[in-house]
């Protein structure tokens, strides 16, 4: 049986795509109609460190979804094995520019729940209303002159949305960056979560175009690192010092993270191993 497919309509990159919400099969009216995009994945967190090459220490699964109008939001649900163990739930909303414009943040550590706030970013500044359990229930205002370009709440997947903020314009370059808002200072991101400026600033470089294979398959990667690339700093997390950070996130303008990799202390990697893209 043959069936005429219309020209612009994008077909689920993965059978199993097809199968959600209780039905055997989408028509393609249904996936025709739906005024939004949406990805699914599950990213591995492996060590490096000496003796555990390769052991599994957490793992990601997220949810993208990318309205008409060029809004997105991303779902993550992170899990650190190491001790104290951190279990973390993130719910992150652009705006089609990349500004933040809301998020929600659940932190579990040890086990047992250390707080959850939720965070609201304006043209002229931030604010959070929380509770953890260092200091109750909470509001707090943050003021700015202009929208910090970084909001770091800790997922991964959102450490690989910061990039689409770097012009590339230029090619090859490192970009500096100055004091920026994060949910936490923690390099696990295991306090708060709270409205906490990253002071220090930072700088990315933008190292270029490849071509890379993960587990979820074979793509069109741009890569760049976080912090000094090649630095054998061991970096350190009671001085918010943190080791070189390099990662290759998808070229189609989704910025999905493929795969990442910190030395240092932290000696771990990230891949993504699965993908589905509706």
């Amino acid at each position: 049986m043959l069936i005429s497919v219309p020209a612009d309509l994008v077909l689920p990159h993965t059978l199993g795509a097809l199968w959600h919400h209780g039905k055997d099969s989408l028509s393609l009216s249904e996936l025709a109609m739906r005024p939004h995009k949406t990805l699914r994945g599950h990213i591995h967190y492996t060590s490096s460190k000496p003796g555990r090459e390769g052991v599994e220490r957490g793992r990601e699964h997220f949810t993208i979804t990318v309205h008409g109008d060029g809004r997105r939001t991303l779902r993550a649900h992170c899990e650190i094995d190491d001790e104290p163990n951190v279990l973390r739930d993130v719910t992150l909303t652009k705006n089609q520019n990349w500004d933040t414009l809301d998020a929600f943040v659940r932190l579990s550590l040890g086990d047992e729940q250390q707080g959850s706030s939720w965070f609201y970013f304006g043209d002229t500044g931030a604010d959070c209303e929380g509770w953890t359990h260092e200091r109750g229930r909470f509001s707090e205002h943050e003021a700015y002159d202009e929208r910090p370009a970084i909001f770091g709440t800790h997922p991964i997947q959102g450490d690989a949305w910061h990039l689409s903020v770097i012009d590339r314009s230029e090619g090859p370059k490192v970009h500096t960056f100055d004091r920026f808002l994060m949910t936490s200072l923690d390099h696990r991101g295991a306090t708060g979560p709270s409205l906490v400026w990253h002071d220090p600033g930072m700088i990315i470089e933008f190292i270029g175009e490849e071509t890379i294979t993960v587990g979820a398959g074979t793509f069109d990667a741009l890569h760049f690192c976080y912090g000094e690339r090649g630095s054998t700093a061991q970096g350190s997390n009671e001085t918010n010092e943190h080791p070189p950070y390099e990662v290759w996130v998808t070229a189609d303008g989704e910025f999905v993270l493929l795969k990442a990799q910190v030395t240092g202390y932290m000696m771990t990697q990230y891949e993504l191993v699965s993908l589905e893209v509706h």
